[in-house]
């Protein structure tokens, strides 16, 4: 394998834009919650495995998620990645009560951007919140943007299972559009009352459940009509947009369908029409986790190449194969620039 460097020999830099931290201070709450008599089923699916697993998988992973100094900076270097535009890993903030919550995102945000501003070349961060309180989250997302520097704001998906799409929570949404930041919908686990299915099935987490309940969140956020209140709101989905442009074409198809038959009382036209004008016009996509060449470059075209962005998940799926891989995509270089470097800088504003 061809030894991967930054620096941009190849024609670009490599800007991976769904990477994740833990601060250590998050560990002991997450504890408290596994040990309580009562704990979510698909925090505890996923948590009890990161937190109690003697594997190498386990504990590599919860040890890098709490480095944000050289280890990581080494970690990137082998892996020629250039900068990392890091988040609060899942389910950060919203698996806590109100109040650790909200101290919880203050604090990450804090250590976030101190590291930011240690390795300003190399480290890029996005903004927790606890959307417990919709109106102290739109407080800390205005800080941590104005004040410590961030790029975009990291939701990890339901809070409780309650979506963004609920009008309770728009203060987050009218603070990331008023500051021109893009919100990050992050994956986490289901919410009590649908993980139970997929976890006997062991396909609760990123294997499948993680993008079955993200992709229901962006497209609740859609028929919500969010994005008629907020016409300039961008949002970014990872994992290849957690399936959803290859689901275009039904999606356009059934909810056109339903909305002609007026099935649901709740559900109203759209400005926009389709569902798929949305997800060209609102959204953003990075390949996390789908070092795939055939996906990425389907959502090229379906969406368009400068609403493709280049990811590595790290540190949950960091292999540097994927890198080499993505690297000798058969693509024109221009487009993978755009893939790789420049869209990022532009939705960034690095």
């Amino acid at each position: 394998m061809t030894e991967l460097k930054t620096g941009g020999a190849q024609g670009y830099l490599r800007i991976a834009t769904e990477e994740a931290f833990a601060p250590r201070e998050m560990m002991p709450l997450y504890q408290e919650i596994l040990d309580s008599p009562d704990p979510d089923p698909g925090f505890l699916s996923l948590w009890g495995f990161y937190k109690g697993s003697p594997s190498p998988r386990a504990t590599e992973i919860l040890h890098r998620l709490q480095d944000l100094g050289e280890e990581r900076i080494a970690e990137m270097d082998a892996r020629g990645i250039d900068r990392q535009v890091i988040g609060l890993t899942a389910p950060g903030t919203q698996i806590l009560s109100t109040d650790k919550a909200i101290a919880l995102a203050v604090m990450a945000n804090d250590q976030l951007g101190e590291a930011c501003a240690k390795y300003p070349d190399r480290f890029t961060g996005m903004a927790a919140c606890a959307p417990q309180d919709p109106a102290t989250a739109a407080k800390e997302i205005e800080r941590g943007v104005t004040k410590l520097g961030m790029k975009a704001v990291v939701i990890n998906s339901h809070t409780h299972g309650e979506y963004l799409s609920d009008q309770k929570f728009w203060p987050i949404l009218e603070a990331a559009e008023a500051l021109d930041v893009p919100i990050y919908l992050h994956p986490q686990t289901l919410p009590r009352e649908t993980a139970q299915p997929f976890i006997k099935a062991g396909l609760d987490g990123a294997v499948f459940g993680f993008g079955v309940e993200t992709g229901f969140h962006a497209l609740q956020l859609i028929t919500s009509g969010a994005f008629d209140r907020f016409p300039k709101l961008q949002v970014i989905l990872g994992h290849m947009g957690e399936a959803l442009p290859f689901w275009m074409y039904r999606l356009d198809f059934m909810h056109g369908a339903g909305i002609r038959s007026n099935r649901y009382d709740f559900m109203k036209p759209l400005k926009k029409d389709k569902v798929s004008n949305y997800l060209k016009e609102n959204f953003y996509f990075t390949n996390s986790g789908v070092a795939w060449e055939p996906a990425i470059k389907f959502t090229q075209e379906q969406i368009g190449v400068d609403r493709v962005l280049y990811a590595m998940d790290y540190p949950y799926q960091c292999p540097p194969e994927e890198v080499t891989a993505l690297d000798a995509m058969d693509m024109d270089p221009a487009t993978k620039k755009k893939f790789f470097q420049t869209n990022a800088e532009r939705v960034f504003k690095l």
